[in-house]
């Protein structure tokens, strides 16, 4: 469902270390997961369980960047990550990376990760380059608490046989219980992030529906040995 030439996709979020802060600022920590080609021998995806008990670093030497708003209080982070899992039998490998920042309160800015390319194979979109936004914002909700960012949770890759409809749900989370989730399509432009959400894998299954409230895609794949990229944004209102 997802694959790419060594990228095979991530997420980005966000939470405070105290949710009610005193003072102008607060610490902030930003989690980077991101999933590669396991056997890709250009840059270091091998990840076995030597790699996970060394703590070893994997994927692109990259950087995750600020844009669309307050950026001074940013740090770039790497994008190398510490592996985690793997399979040998998807060849991906899984990694995270923490870090902590001090924002100033009543700020809101986007953090993005943008590389190429993705899979030459894909429906659409072979080639292009990936994208990936996360919009912090440092306000106070209305009951007195800093938001924390919503949650997904799937594995990088899902095979599905073509020519039948499937429906395939995302797990999404929060940690702010009575917060409203919902999810939505990617976008390049005129959305919250103010920055493309997606790259070439815009709306990247042909013919798929998204049901936001519960993040359900119901889809049909009609392209053998052909792989379709997801790009999704998961948003909590309060």
């Amino acid at each position: 469902f997802l694959d790419a030439s060594h990228f095979r996709g991530g997420t980005v979020t966000w939470r405070p270390w105290n949710a009610t802060p005193s003072g102008s600022s607060a610490n902030f920590l930003v989690r980077e997961r991101f999933s590669w080609r396991r056997s890709y021998t250009p840059v270091i995806c091998y990840c076995d369980d030597t790699t996970i008990a060394t703590k070893g670093l994997i994927g692109e030497s990259d950087l995750l960047s600020c844009t669309a708003g307050n950026c001074s209080a940013w740090t770039p982070m790497s994008t190398r990550t510490s592996c985690t899992d793997y399979s040998t039998k998807l060849d991906v490998s899984s990694g995270e990376r923490f870090n902590t920042s001090i924002f100033p309160l009543n700020i809101s800015f986007t953090l993005y990760y943008s590389n190429n390319a993705w899979l030459n194979e894909l429906v659409l979109g072979g080639g292009s380059y990936w994208f990936i936004a996360c919009r912090v914002n440092t306000a106070l909700r209305p009951d007195g608490y800093l938001n924390t960012s919503p949650v997904a949770v799937t594995i990088p890759i899902v095979y599905k046989e073509i020519n039948i409809q499937h429906v395939h749900v995302i797990q999404m989370s929060d940690f702010d219980g009575t917060d409203t989730l919902r999810c939505r399509w990617s976008n390049a432009s005129g959305n919250i992030n103010q920055y493309n959400e997606c790259g070439g894998i815009c709306m990247g299954v042909p013919g798929a529906s998204l049901i936001s409230s519960n993040c359900t895609i119901v889809f049909t794949l009609t392209v053998a040995y052909k792989y379709a990229g997801v790009a999704l944004q998961i948003e909590d209102y309060y």
